[in-house]
């Protein structure tokens, strides 16, 4: 399966919170929310299209748990988020949780990076990271994820968590395709640059 990163971004690359005011307040973080004023039906379809993709979902445990809170109240087969949120097999990355409630749910306790590998090597089109800041940071360092999907919207935070913080592996990124909605998010679509074959 191919893994692929979909987060939203603020301008200066905070990830921190986009959804809900109290979604994590850590670091004394206040600007949680940010995203709601920019979301619009565009949001909603390309969100809709990549969802149709995924065959199984790979989550840090705060996203799990905000996913897991919702979702599985939501049910609309016409709708392919909750559908495939609730069919597909869920992977969350955690070492306090036990028993899961969500149906469907795997924890991954030990050797997540060997684990990943695993899920990866398995058939199937799509493995689906949303959100996951810190898991997606490990991800990132160990070169796992082959497309990133970058929301970046119109605000400026100015602190917060941000997804390439503390990254210890330089990288180049190909950008093939970008989107944009009608509130002025734009969304860039990388892969992994190809390797130049040295001279």
């Amino acid at each position: 399966m191919k893994l692929t990163l979909t987060t939203f971004l603020s301008l200066d690359g905070v990830l921190q919170a986009p959804g809900q005011p109290d979604e994590d307040r850590e670091g004394g973080f206040e600007h949680g929310g940010w995203l709601i004023p920019h979301a619009d039906e565009d949001m909603g379809t390309f969100v809709g299209e990549w969802f149709e993709d995924a065959d199984a979902f790979l989550f840090g445990r705060k996203t799990y748990e905000i996913f897991a809170a919702h979702w599985p109240n939501v049910v609309d087969d016409d709708d392919p988020t909750p559908t495939r949120l609730n069919k597909c097999p869920k992977y969350v990355v955690s070492r306090t949780l036990d028993t899961p409630d969500w149906a469907g749910t795997t924890v991954i306790k030990d050797d997540v990076v060997a684990e990943v590998r695993r899920l990866k090597s398995e058939p199937g089109n799509e493995l689906q990271v949303h959100g996951s800041g810190e898991l997606a940071r490990t991800l990132i360092e160990h070169g796992l994820v082959d497309e990133y999907r970058l929301w970046f919207f119109p605000v400026f935070l100015g602190s917060g968590k941000r997804l390439f913080e503390g990254a210890k592996v330089p990288a180049t990124l190909q950008l093939v395709d970008s989107k944009k909605t009608s509130t002025g998010a734009v969304i860039h679509i990388y892969r992994p640059a190809p390797e130049t074959p040295e001279s």
